[in-house]
């Protein structure tokens, strides 16, 4: 599956699970990091970390799991990284202090789920 398609994969997973705000980051030619991010939120601290939870769960049944991942536990922001996609979810509270969308965005690489 190529890093796009991934990519949509995890938003539907999130849309599926009531993550708010979910956008697709096409990265490329940005940063040597990664090709696209995913970028979601989560109502609460649990609703974040059952997010990335489920993410996880889904990616594994097509074969793939994430490289690395960290914060998952805290549920503040968690982060999963399967290489060519780097899914973040953040609680509210968090995401507005970093604002990766307004970081990464040049007005026509976010898609919005």
């Amino acid at each position: 599956m190529e890093a796009k398609e991934f990519g949509a994969a995890v938003c539907k997973v999130l849309k599926d699970h009531k993550a708010e705000n979910i956008v697709l980051i096409d990265v490329r030619g940005k940063t040597d990091a990664t090709d696209f991010f995913v970028v979601a939120g989560g109502r609460s601290m649990t609703h974040t970390r059952s997010l990335t939870e489920h993410v996880e769960e889904e990616m594994e049944k097509t074969g793939v799991s994430p490289v690395r991942t960290e914060g998952v536990r805290e549920g503040r922001w968690a982060v999963l990284d399967y290489g060519d996609v780097i899914v973040h979810v953040f609680n509210d509270e968090t995401r507005l202090f970093y604002h990766l969308e307004k970081l990464w965005d040049d007005g026509e690489n976010v898609t919005a789920f």
